[in-house]
């Protein structure tokens, strides 16, 4: 994937998935938290604080050792990453001269100190790369490993004032045991494919978690002068069998659309067909609507249909994973699992000798379950033991 494709991706780093700057190993000028701030670089010359100008990033203090500056970041939505960008916006003179940025995968919910163990397992995905100072510095990434966190290190010190992890968002399947799924949901995998027209705001927007606070933070289109109309259409998390959607107009009072209609991609033999799951329905201004859906058929893409325009906040595609969804999103998850989490897996939760485990991590990627199953039988393992662990089922 280019440069130029991966700024498209979620931003799995991201405030609004829940990504956050858990530690630093300074942040004497500027606080380590404005890294992930949404909003693009500001700066205000001649405004200084008690510790000189105040920056809009993260800024360390002039280092007098041969060390370096490093902030670890937790992922919002763990992914697989194919960009980061590292934004030097306003630092001119305070720059830093290179960086490089590493990740890893842990499992729960760790504190700063247990990401510095030793124990921990960084892989390099970005290495140490020059940098140029009030610039967007693009890095593509090549790596199929899922990550929970990013570290990004600095050489030697300096203010970076963003940064971006753009990726593919992969959840965990344990993850949705027990709770209603939005098959949708950025944060469990869906993703927007194509829209009509984003002239006012991006159709990711549609798929954020929580409620838009404002109408910009939904998805809006230019005034259509046609016959025409517009459209957004989504890939979910996996195929799913759908019951009830929501289209979310808050905020939109004079610009949401009159109407929508939604329909599904199906597949018969993997060949996709159209699946009307609602037929065109009238909308209210600033509404949220909850509409149940009867599909005959599960699907793996949505189309929402806006007439003839306009913009909404939100859309949630509510329903139930069908198995080859679940295994779809099981086996990608454990796929890209880290070799010692794989084993973790497999050994502390299955219960599964080394032998076992190193001969089942050895044979992936798995295509399908079957071709799981079959390895495990061939370790000595109980195939269906070891699918249930993997799928999360």
């Amino acid at each position: 994937m280019t440069t130029m494709d991966f700024g498209a991706l979620p931003d799995l780093a991201g405030r609004a998935l829940g990504g956050a700057v858990v530690a630093a190993s300074d942040e004497f000028f500027a606080e380590k938290e404005n890294l992930l701030t949404p909003q693009a670089p500001e700066f205000r010359p001649h405004t200084f604080g008690h510790k000189g100008q105040v920056y809009d990033g993260w800024e360390t203090r002039r280092r007098r050792d041969t060390g370096y500056d490093w902030a670890v970041i937790r992922l919002g939505a763990p992914g697989i990453i194919h960009g980061v960008t590292v934004d030097t916006a306003f630092f001119t003179g305070n720059y830093p001269e290179q960086c490089s940025i590493e990740a890893t995968s842990v499992p729960g919910y760790p504190s700063p100190e247990e990401l510095g163990d030793d124990s921990v397992e960084w892989v390099e995905i970005v290495p140490k790369e020059a940098l140029k100072g009030d610039s967007n510095n693009l890095f593509a990434v090549s790596c199929d490993q899922r990550f929970t966190h990013v570290r990004l290190n600095i050489f030697p010190d300096g203010g970076v004032a963003r940064l971006r992890v753009h990726g593919e968002v992969l959840a965990n399947p344990r993850s949705f045991a027990g709770m209603p799924l939005d098959l949708a949901a950025q944060e469990n995998g869906g993703v927007v494919t194509g829209c009509s027209n984003r002239f006012f705001s991006s159709p990711n927007n549609l798929l954020m978690p929580g409620h838009a606070r404002v109408m910009g933070e939904g998805w809006e289109t230019a005034r259509r002068r046609d016959d025409g109309n517009d459209w957004v259409e989504v890939r979910l998390a996996a195929e799913g069998s759908v019951n009830q959607v929501e289209i979310d107009t808050t905020h939109f009072k004079g610009n949401a659309p009159g109407w929508f209609r939604l329909t599904g991609t199906a597949r018969t033999d993997d060949q996709p067909h159209e699946v009307e799951l609602l037929p065109r329905t009238r909308l209210q201004p600033d509404t949220r609507h909850r509409f149940p859906v009867t599909a005959s058929e599960p699907v793996d893409h949505v189309r929402v249909d806006v007439y003839p325009d306009g913009g909404f906040a939100r859309l949630r595609v509510y329903g139930d994973l069908t198995p080859a969804g679940r295994a779809q999103i099981g086996l990608a998850w454990f796929n890209s699992l880290q070799h010692d989490r794989g084993a973790a897996l497999l050994s502390e939760e299955g219960g599964l000798p080394e032998r076992a485990t190193s001969a089942i991590l050895a044979g992936r990627p798995y295509s399908d379950v079957e071709a799981l199953r079959t390895a495990a039988h061939r370790a000595g393992a109980d195939p269906s033991s070891v699918a249930e662990l993997v799928l999360g089922t």
